[in-house]
């Protein structure tokens, strides 16, 4: 119960705070226009995340949203959380990088995510999968995860470590690079045990 009603507070919270920028800002009904159809348009983005959560609606939730339509960008800012189907990303800062589609073909030239650049308390997760890191690049077309700065990952008890770790998604399989510029290595701790069934 605690649950939705914070979550109830903190949507309201948004609203608020949204309203409070378009007010301060006087923006025209013609940004508002492009920033709402931007809005839906992540809400409904099929080629964000999971492939097998393609068809369902990414849903990012944060204190402050910045639209920046000469960077094909949005900026979210404070307590990111971003959601689509079993794939979870929080973070401090979330930035959205789309291409603009070809308005002219229809519904297939609708703007796509490109990337997303996650930075400060990052963490994601997929399944029993965790990863986190203080910064994370999401690269759509490639559909991996670039997690680095004292970056770890999790499944189950089993924990890596290294200078990067590259996730990719549809393979649930991972890279772990060693900073070649310190003595730093590649480490991991494995439980036998956490592979067995009760």
């Amino acid at each position: 119960m605690q649950k939705i009603n914070r979550n109830r507070t903190t949507r309201s919270f948004y609203r608020n705070i949204m309203q409070i920028q378009l007010n301060r800002l006087q923006v025209s009904r013609k940004k508002i226009l492009r920033l709402l159809i931007f809005s839906v348009f992540l809400l409904g983005s099929a080629t964000a995340f999971g492939a097998d959560d393609a068809s369902t609606p990414i849903h990012i939730e944060a204190d402050r949203m910045i639209s920046q339509e000469q960077d094909n960008s949005v900026v979210f800012l404070g307590n990111v959380d971003a959601r689509q189907g079993g794939i979870t990303i929080r973070a401090d800062e979330m930035t959205v990088y789309y291409t603009r589609g070809d308005k002219k073909k229809g519904k297939s030239g609708a703007d796509q995510v490109s990337k997303l650049v996650c930075k400060k308390n990052v963490e994601i997760t997929q399944d029993d999968w965790l990863g986190t890191g203080n910064r994370m690049d999401y690269l759509a077309g490639e559909r991996k995860v670039i997690l680095s700065g004292d970056a770890k990952a999790w499944q189950g008890q089993n924990m890596v470590s290294g200078k990067t770790i590259i996730y990719y998604l549809d393979d649930k399989r991972s890279i772990v690079e060693q900073d070649k510029g310190k003595s730093g290595r590649v480490k991991a701790v494995i439980h036998p045990e956490s592979n067995k069934k009760n």
